[in-house]
C-alpha cells in the first residue's frame, strides 16, 4: 500500500509545482495533470537511439525507473509498513538510487557526445558530495531512535515528543537534498537551453520517446519520496489512519509549494558555486550528527 501511495502522490507532484510557478509568475499555465500528458505523448512515440549507442543506451532507461521503483519498496508512508522492511534496508535503498545516477551518467556517455559527458561529469560530482549528507543524516535518526531499518525509523520517531529543532533541520537537508537529485534550482535549471549550464537535461538530449517518459516518471517518484521522508518526523504515530493520510497529503502538497516557490524566487547557482552549496548541507548533516551524537 505505501508504494501505491507513493505513485499516486508522484502523479500529481510535478503538476502542483508547475501550478505554484504559473501562479506566482501571474500566468495561466498548464494545468494540473499537463507533465503526465507529456509523458504519455512521450510513450506513444519511437525512441531513437543515437548511431554511436551500445546495449547502455536501451536498457538504462528502464534501468534508471526500477531502480526507484525498487528503492520506493523500503519506506513506509505513515499509517502503513512498506512491502520491504530489514535491519540496514536503508543501505540498499541508497544503491538503488546510486544504480539510477550509474546508468543515466553511463547512457550520457554511451550517445558520444561532449556535451552529455560534461553534464554526466557534473552530475557525477554532486552525487558524490551530497552522498555524505544522506548517510550522516540517517545516522544520525539512527542514533535518535536506535532503530536501523526504514520502520524503525518511522515507529520510533513519530512516538518522540522532542524533535522540533531536529525535525526543522532535517527537512532542510531532504530538501536540499531533492533538489539536488532532481536537479533543480538552484543548482540545475529543468527549463534551460544552454548546454553549457545544463546537468540533468544536457544528459537526456539523446533520449526520446518512452526512454525519456521513464526518466521523467522516475524524477517524479523521487520528489514523492524525498517528501515521504518529511513525513516522519511531522506525522505522530497514535492518531487515525485517515487523519495521517491527510497530513501526509498535506505535507506531499507543501513540499511541492516550496520546491515551485524555489523555482519562482530564486536565481540558479554559478556552476562553480553549486559544490559550495552541496557541501554545505553535508556540513548541516554532520552538525546535526554531532549533536545528537554527544546529547
Amino acid at each position: 500500500m505505501s508504494v501505491l501511495i507513493i505513485i499516486i502522490t508522484a502523479f500529481f507532484f510535478p503538476g502542483i509545482i508547475g501550478r505554484t510557478r504559473s501562479v506566482l509568475s501571474g500566468r495561466k499555465g498548464p494545468g494540473l495533470l499537463q507533465p503526465w500528458k507529456n509523458v504519455w505523448v512521450l510513450l506513444n512515440k519511437s525512441a531513437v537511439i543515437s548511431s554511436s549507442g551500445s546495449l547502455i543506451s536501451h536498457i538504462a532507461p528502464s534501468v534508471i525507473l526500477a531502480s526507484v521503483l525498487a528503492s520506493s519498496v523500503f519506506i513506509p508512508v505513515p499509517g502503513f509498513t512498506p512491502l520491504l522492511s530489514f535491519r540496514g534496508d536503508f543501505l540498499l535503498f541508497a544503491y538503488l538510487l546510486a544504480i539510477g545516477r550509474f546508468f543515466i551518467i553511463i547512457n550520457a556517455f554511451d550517445a558520444g557526445s561532449s556535451f552529455q559527458g560534461m553534464g554526466a561529469a557534473r552530475e557525477a560530482l554532486f552525487g558524490l558530495l551530497i552522498e555524505p549528507a544522506f548517510f550522516l543524516l540517517i545516522s544520525s535518526v539512527s542514533i535518535l531512535t536506535g532503530g536501523i531499518s526504514f520502520n524503525e525509523f518511522y515507529r520510533s520517531l513519530a512516538m518522540s515528543q522532542s524533535l522540533p529543532l531536529i525535525a526543522l533541520s532535517s527537512t532542510f537537508i531532504i530538501i536540499c537534498i531533492a533538489l539536488i537529485e532532481n536537479s533543480r534550482v538552484p543548482i540545475d535549471d529543468p527549463k534551460t537551453h544552454l548546454e553549457l549550464t545544463m546537468i540533468h537535461e544536457v544528459m537526456v538530449l539523446d533520449v526520446s520517446g518512452p526512454d525519456l517518459a521513464f526518466i521523467h516518471i522516475a524524477n517524479y517518484l523521487k520528489f514523492a519520496i524525498w517528501g515521504t521522508f518529511i513525513s516522519f518526523f511531522a506525522i505522530p504515530a497514535g492518531i487515525d489512519l485517515w487523519l495521517k493520510i491527510a497530513i501526509f497529503a498535506a505535507i506531499q502538497f507543501s513540499f511541492a509549494i516550496i520546491i515551485g516557490f524555489i523555482e519562482s524566487f530564486k536565481a540558479r547557482f554559478r556552476m562553480e558555486r553549486n559544490s559550495h552549496f552541496i557541501i554545505t548541507v553535508s556540513a548541516v548533516a554532520m552538525v546535526i550528527f554531532i549533536i545528537i551524537l554527544f546529547s
